[in-house]
């Protein structure tokens, strides 16, 4: 399909809401909540499109589906969207968080609402043009484009130290892409085209590879983010408001492995090869070194925040496994991921807006107030620890499955952060939650509100319902993840038997 559909309508409807946001004067009580339900009903109607979207996907089919195309600038660049079984899980995971963010946000910020509902309005178009772009310029427009809005609502909205975190998550992010943009150059000069399709297609000479991998390696790591690049992730999460922590554990870290699965491995095969001993050895560190750091954390976000360092180790490791069951281990981990730690995220602004404090040492005995908040949130827990019958035990399994044919030593080290995971996760709950109701300001605690009990139940729902039916899923990426692994291997078959004609 040629001209402008449904894609386009998912990646640019929020700005529409964002256009009729800033028609409303928002100065008194009842224009901001007309700002509100004029934002949550925007991620609305972009969430039911994203549904009748998926209903229309054809999982089977490895090629890219509801193709736009249209010429842009001229020399070879066009403003080119499509999506396959690995992209579009993230762009129905994005506009099914969006409205979470919005009814999380709905009491918790006050002051300056319209720019605030904007920044995310506008945070949601960038989120989903990057999965959704076939042509790799526009890519990195929407890359960084989302740099804008996350920057302005941690350092606008977020807390005492909200612009040394914003500035921090700014520069980190910014130095690793402007080496990509300098590979996306590189890489033009050479082809001269943009296109995703034709360069996924395209054989880049073996050396070059290396220089191009690290130059989008250097990006991807920033945002996923892996060790030792990951420090400007707990300052974010800690400072930015409720919301902004869902979306950028929910979605922004799945930037980083969306890009190595889009672009470091299909073009760069024989870099990927070379490299993966790096990517296991970064992955290993990670996993077990950001699980000892949760291990001895205070605040209830920076334990969360270095847990999904963690978890991002096992998606690189799984990654860089190349083969059928790591590949899509990986990406079904970087979904639940972003169900779960969404979840988590939202579970400790039900708290903090009652305390005012993320101190663990604050807490304890809240199941005497709040029994349905403590059901939820160790099912949240038990996820992220990755406990079978939940979302997070499918992804971690088959990532490890797979490793484990790749390299078992990698496997058994790795193995170890899912011990140190339970160890964490299982402390922080039982401190906050269990114990005796001691503390005088917790006795007059109350459990969910219904709005509460409307954003948290569906999530509950679906971090049950994909760990005891992943198929959805993985069924949509399957056919993606054969095709991305066959073109790798024939890469690195033909590399090697060139090497052996040339000796």
């Amino acid at each position: 399909m040629f001209g402008f559909g449904i894609l386009s309508g998912l990646t640019f409807l929020p700005l529409v809401g964002a256009a009729l946001i800033l028609l409303v004067p928002g100065e008194t009580e009842s224009g901001k909540n007309n700002i509100r339900w004029i934002a949550l009903w925007t991620t609305i109607v972009i969430f039911a499109l994203s549904l009748y979207a998926w209903g229309k996907f054809v999982p089977g089919v490895a090629d890219f589906q509801f193709l736009e195309e249209r010429s842009w600038f001229g020399s070879g660049l066009s403003y080119k969207l499509g999506v396959d079984g690995i992209a579009f899980p993230f762009v129905v995971l994005t506009a099914f968080l969006m409205p979470f963010c919005i009814a999380a946000s709905w009491n918790s910020i006050d002051n300056r609402v319209k720019e605030y509902m904007i920044a995310f309005l506008v945070l949601e178009t960038m989120m989903i043009g990057v999965f959704c772009a076939l042509d790799i310029v526009l890519f990195y427009l929407f890359f960084e484009g989302g740099l804008i809005p996350m920057f302005i609502i941690i350092g606008v909205w977020g807390g005492k130290r909200r612009i040394y975190a914003s500035f921090k998550f700014f520069l980190y992010t910014l130095a690793g892409s402007l080496l990509m943009l300098i590979a996306i150059l590189a890489m033009y000069a050479q082809t001269h085209t943009t296109d995703i399709t034709t360069l996924l297609h395209t054989k880049f000479d073996p050396g070059l590879q290396k220089y191009l991998w690290l130059a989008f390696f250097a990006s991807f790591a920033v945002k996923m983010p892996m060790w030792p690049v990951h420090t400007w992730l707990p300052d974010a999460h800690v400072e930015a408001p409720t919301a902004g922590s869902v979306i950028l554990a929910g979605i922004l870290l799945k930037m980083g492995g969306y890009g190595f699965i889009r672009f470091s491995l299909p073009m760069f095969p024989d870099a990927s090869h070379y490299f993966a001993p790096l990517v296991f050895a970064m992955s290993i560190i990670a996993i077990i070194y950001t699980s000892l750091v949760a291990l001895v954390q205070e605040d209830i976000k920076k334990l969360i925040a270095y847990s999904s360092v963690a978890h991002m180790g096992f998606v690189t490791m799984g990654l860089f496994a190349m083969n059928q069951q790591a590949v899509q281990g990986a990406v079904f981990q970087m979904v639940s991921h972003g169900l779960v730690s969404g979840a988590l995220f939202l579970c400790v602004g039900v708290i903090y807006d009652r305390m005012h404090t993320r101190e663990i040492a604050a807490y304890g005995g809240i199941v005497e107030r709040m029994p349905i908040y403590a059901v939820a949130f160790m099912i949240f827990t038990m996820a992220n620890v990755g406990l079978p019958g939940t979302s997070g035990f499918v992804g971690e399994f088959l990532s490890l499955l797979g490793v484990f044919q790749a390299n078992s030593w990698v496997a058994f080290f790795a193995t170890t952060g899912v011990i140190l995971s339970a160890a964490y996760a299982l402390f922080l709950y039982r401190r906050v939650v269990f114990g005796k109701l001691e503390k005088p300001n917790l006795k007059s605690l109350t459990d969910l509100s219904p709005r509460e009990i409307a954003i948290l139940a569906p999530l509950v729902v679906l971090t049950i319902y994909y760990g005891v039916n992943p198929g959805p899923i993985l069924d949509a990426c399957s056919v993606s993840v054969a095709e991305l692994i066959k073109g790798y291997d024939s890469a690195l078959a033909l590399t090697k038997t060139a090497a052996l004609t040339l000796h």
